[in-house]
């Protein structure tokens, strides 16, 4: 098993990034950090195979925590994180990253990365000695994760449907969602359609006083 440890200093993102790498074949989760001293001290006593870093953690930079783990530990990353700015993913690329993640993402995004990941370290664990052709193996185009919301849908109105998913874990309606988030009933299903065609949502029929069914939606669990 690829043993991995998860920073976050959301709670439940990591616990739902936890779950996404629980449910990858041959990864399992070691431990979570929700700050950077405890994900360095977990590192040094864990000796995880792999590291799944945010950038904003609340004592230092998730940067600095990469750059600490470079010159102490034996470690691979993957960055996980909102940061879009160019300065922070140069800074990520040069500290060596794997790969980097922006947020919000689905678990098949993660999975293709981690599957990646599981690909190259097999690759190198099996050479005495690299060729030209496995190094450009190793360094060659990764995976690209599909886009993440359909045109017309935006990470922040993703983030509100969500959010109003958590708060009622046995489900609500398309005009449950819209009075909960402030967005129009039309956008709410469209946002609450998407997660159920990428497996974070499970839809179900509620029937009424007026025997037509509605549909309802909740978030798997663990997604």
């Amino acid at each position: 098993m690829i043993r991995v440890l998860v920073v976050d200093d959301d709670f439940m993102v990591a616990k739902v990034h936890s779950g996404y790498v629980a449910r990858t074949e041959g990864f399992e989760v070691v431990g979570v950090a929700h700050n950077g001293a405890d994900a360095l001290r977990l590192v040094a006593s864990l000796k995880p195979d792999l590291v799944l870093l945010d950038v904003y953690l609340p004592d230092v930079n998730g940067l600095e925590v990469l750059k600490s783990l470079r010159a102490n530990e034996d470690v691979d990353v993957i960055v996980i994180t909102a940061a879009t700015d160019v300065d922070t993913v140069r800074s990520a690329m040069r500290g060596g990253v794997l790969h980097y993640l922006i947020k919000p993402f689905d678990h098949s995004a993660l999975r293709d990365q981690l599957a990646h990941f599981a690909a190259l370290r097999e690759k190198l664990r099996g050479l005495a000695s690299a060729g030209q052709a496995d190094v450009d193996q190793v360094f060659g185009a990764r995976p690209t994760s599909k886009p993440l919301l359909p045109k017309g849908l935006t990470p922040e109105t993703a983030r509100l449907v969500e959010g109003a998913l958590r708060s009622r874990p046995e489900g609500l309606s398309a005009s449950e969602c819209a009075s909960t988030t402030g967005v129009a009933r039309v956008s709410a299903r469209r946002y609450l359609e998407h997660f159920v065609s990428t497996g974070r949502a499970e839809v179900r029929l509620r029937y009424g006083g007026t025997g037509r069914p509605e549909r309802i939606y909740a978030l798997v669990p663990g997604a």
